[in-house]
């Protein structure tokens, strides 16, 4: 049973009961944002699935009635999904114009980490945006639903499009329940590390230092550390021969200003994204609420819009604190693409080298290198497409011993090159290169093309062969961390224990608000990696289900396929102390 959900908390909302074909049930109704709560709680616990536009926009009114539901179906994310998936190539969906469920729901920038391929940005204005009719999107559900029924692998589909929307319900609740965070600590450890606080454009004292040296070992008394051109400049003109002032490059260097100049930047990037205006803008009531963005990366890995949820850094952790009376269960996923990978590709010597121990050192105990850190330069090879260097020397060895594996990646390249779209485990599918791309293939292969153009069209089919290669496998990995945390989520909510104080007004002052007063909770995730806030009573208990979600979670993806998921699992007060 579905009711489709449309309409606006600040108007009207709008019920509608649909039977499992989408077929309208029963008669419209019209309810204010009260009588929408009540029909929730009344109707949540009879298996309900509430089909809404966004959960972003429609669930935090739920939650702040103090009410949760335990399962919905995103029109928006969902449509993305079976817009562009292969295995729904044939449907009406994916072959109907351009409409406005083809505009993200979020509003640029997205931040993710790194700027690759796979950091596209899906975002789009809030002007762009309107409320659907109704009838718009009762339409959409339906055509949703026909795409999978006709498509080549439905249960993957479904398994997918549900997994991919209790992931926004996740998203929805762990920015309403914020990430525990004490400001106070947090400017006890910015002091320690930059000095005391000054106003706004004045470096605090430890940077000043750091700037003196740095112009003193350059001998420029006026070079300007935070303007690249500048540095840039200065350092050539002290025969530092770099094209670049990325700390990568400057490693390589020997000379007496690199050591103060990577600390200034290491330091300035703190001030910058974790600094004292970014914890004032940020941090209310002593709860870090970012905005998450499930299937924000175009490999349906999450992003956020603001706050810099995916980056913080280790010199800040330790302002991540759990209430009194509440820990931390902190978990991730030990080497969880390459088994992702072994999995994907059903190659069980790989999976055999996992199993029961760490996978790098598996490897080396089955001879195929020689020590941990080789197999792990192979292995990111592998999926990343190196073949110069360390990686490029090892790969053969780790064909040699995993050829299924190796030879799935390849598959992918090859694909990528041809401007061919592949797939994830569920389905999700890559998208095609762009026409200046195709523009440029296609003159390359003309009579007369110069050696510059083929030179300009192999490098582009081989960066997008390395970016298929790695998106069956990174898109792969996002599945199953969602299927993980949907099964965390589901073993929570069977538990209770004691309301204890939290942070939101300070440390003590009063009860976390309603749904998560005494319920353990999901408060953080990363890729492969979550954090539960729970009752201390609670936290063995909490632990066993992040544990044996793992398990279930692999089993979802890859049926019995005996690979192992296994995970790090430590329980903590503090998050500094999780690693």
């Amino acid at each position: 049973m579905y009711i489709l959900v449309t309409g606006s908390p600040s108007e009207r909302i709008r019920v509608r009961e649909l039977d499992s074909a989408g077929v309208p049930a029963g008669v419209d109704r019209v309810l204010s944002t009260a009588q929408f709560r009540a029909l929730v709680q009344e109707r949540d616990q009879d298996g309900v699935r509430w089909v809404w536009e966004d959960t972003a926009r429609s669930y935090p009114v739920v939650l702040r009635g103090s009410i949760r539901v335990q399962r919905c179906h995103d029109l928006r994310l969902c449509h993305a999904i079976l817009r562009n998936s292969a295995l729904t190539g044939g449907s009406a969906l994916a072959n109907a114009p351009a409409s406005r469920w083809d505009a993200p729901a979020a509003a640029a920038p997205v931040e993710s980490r790194g700027t690759t391929l796979f950091d596209m940005d899906l975002g789009v204005s809030e002007d762009d945006r309107s409320e659907p009719a109704d009838d718009d999107a009762l339409a959409e559900f339906q055509a949703q639903l026909q795409a999978v029924r006709a498509s080549a692998d439905p249960g993957r589909l479904r398994l997918l499009l549900a997994a991919e929307s209790v992931g926004a319900l996740i998203a929805a609740e762990m920015q309403f329940a914020g990430l525990p965070w004490r400001s106070a600590i947090h400017d006890s450890l910015l002091t320690a590390e930059l000095g005391p606080r000054v106003a706004a454009g004045i470096r605090p004292a430890r940077l000043e230092e750091l700037a003196v040296r740095i112009r003193t070992e350059l001998g420029d008394r006026e070079v300007n550390p935070d303007s690249p051109p500048d540095l840039l400049r200065a350092l050539n003109r002290a025969g530092l021969a770099v094209a670049t002032t990325r700390a990568w490059e400057l490693e390589k260097l020997e000379h007496p200003v690199i050591e103060p100049l990577l600390r200034y930047k290491k330091l300035s990037r703190l001030l910058a994204a974790n600094g004292w205006f970014w914890m004032e803008s940020w941090i209310i009531d002593d709860r870090f609420h970012p905005e998450y963005l499930p299937g924000g990366v175009v490999t349906g890995r999450w992003a956020t819009r603001g706050g810099g949820a995916l980056q913080l850094p280790k010199q800040i952790r330790g302002a991540v604190v759990a209430d009194p009376g509440w820990s931390f269960v902190v978990a991730d996923a030990a080497q969880l693409e390459p088994r992702i990978l072994a999995a994907l590709s059903t190659d069980t010597a790989m999976a055999a080298a996992g199993r029961g121990t760490d996978l790098y050192a598996g490897i080396v105990a089955s001879g195929v290198v020689e020590t941990r850190a080789h197999a792990k330069v192979a292995m990111l090879g592998a999926m990343y497409g190196a073949t110069s260097g360390e990686s490029g020397r090892l790969l053969p060895r780790l064909a040699r011993a995993y050829p299924r594996a190796l030879a799935l990646t390849e598959a992918a390249a090859r694909a990528g090159e041809r401007g061919d779209v592949v797939s994830t485990r569920l389905g999700r599918s890559s998208p095609r290169p762009g026409v200046d791309w195709q523009d440029d293939q296609a003159r390359a292969s003309e009579a007369g093309a110069s050696p510059a153009d083929e030179r300009r069209a192999r490098s582009q089919a081989r960066d997008w062969g390395r970016f298929t290669r790695n998106f069956i496998v990174q898109g792969s990995a996002a599945e199953w961390a969602l299927c993980w945390m949907a099964e965390i989520r589901k073993g929570l909510r069977t538990l209770t224990g004691p309301p204890g104080p939290a942070a939101r007004g300070g440390a003590g002052t009063r009860t976390p608000p309603s749904p998560f007063a005494d319920t353990p909770h999901l408060v953080f995730f990363l890729h492969d990696e979550v954090i539960v806030h729970t009752p201390a009573a609670l936290a063995g208990e909490v632990s066993r289900i992040v544990t044996e979600a793992a398990s279930t979670a692999g089993r979802l993806l890859f049926g019995d396929f005996p690979v192992d998921f296994p995970l790090t699992c430590v329980v903590v007060d503090s998050y500094a102390d999780a690693k």
